[in-house]
């Protein structure tokens, strides 16, 4: 398998979770800007949107769509345990990957980080972060994941509220928000995907030029 990644966007999740169910898997850069490929070529030619993650599977069939490569890998490894069991909360799961790529992805997130996003645009989004924000502090008490055990909807949380640090956003008014993302930066996959990207980040705004 190939994950086509950007370092710190979305994809990270996808990361996350091939390390959590031990699968081994080959990293594809793509620059987030040019859509280049880190060995050559353009992105586009593999998914014409551009967008990350996608997963070139074993039989060369492409997926795209993090909740979509998430519930894959999961399902590739039951016995790890990433996704429930029962249907009902599989419904939970995709709730929750629901909520997290629409409603602070997409509607938080992408304007934040949009370069046509004007001013008003971002202020907006940023009203809009508080109650999405306040859903999910209001769930985390007493809980040490969004569903009953870790599972891959938490690689998918925990990757886009570590954006906030590039944004007006924070977690200062959500403790137990805060405490969940500390406490998942601990876990072995979760610190090796972070290390490794954050590297490769680092790296590639030395290398852009001002």
């Amino acid at each position: 398998m190939e994950l086509y990644f950007a370092p710190m966007t979305c994809s990270l999740a996808s990361r996350i979770a091939l390390y959590e169910a031990g699968i081994d898997a080959t990293y594809v850069q793509v620059d987030r800007f040019t859509k280049r490929l880190a060995g050559g070529g353009d992105y586009r030619e593999v998914h014409p949107l551009g967008l990350v993650p996608a997963l070139r599977l074993d039989d060369t069939t492409l997926l795209t769509e993090t909740a979509a490569i998430l519930q894959y890998v999961a399902a590739l490894r039951p016995e790890r345990g990433l996704a429930p069991a029962t249907e009902a909360e599989r419904a939970r799961l995709r709730q929750w990957l629901s909520f997290i790529g629409g409603e602070l992805h997409k509607v938080v997130f992408y304007p934040l980080f949009h370069a046509s996003s004007s001013d008003e645009v971002k202020r907006h989004a940023c009203a809009l972060a508080a109650p999405r924000l306040a859903h999910v502090e209001a769930h985390l008490p007493g809980r040490g994941h969004l569903l009953e055990s870790f599972g891959v909807a938490d690689a998918y949380l925990f990757t886009v509220l570590g954006w906030m640090v590039a944004t007006p956003l924070s977690l200062d008014a959500s403790p137990a928000a805060k405490a969940y993302h500390r406490r998942l930066a601990r876990r072995p996959a979760f610190a090796r995907a972070l290390a490794e990207e954050l590297a490769l980040y680092a790296r590639d705004a030395r290398a852009t030029p001002a």
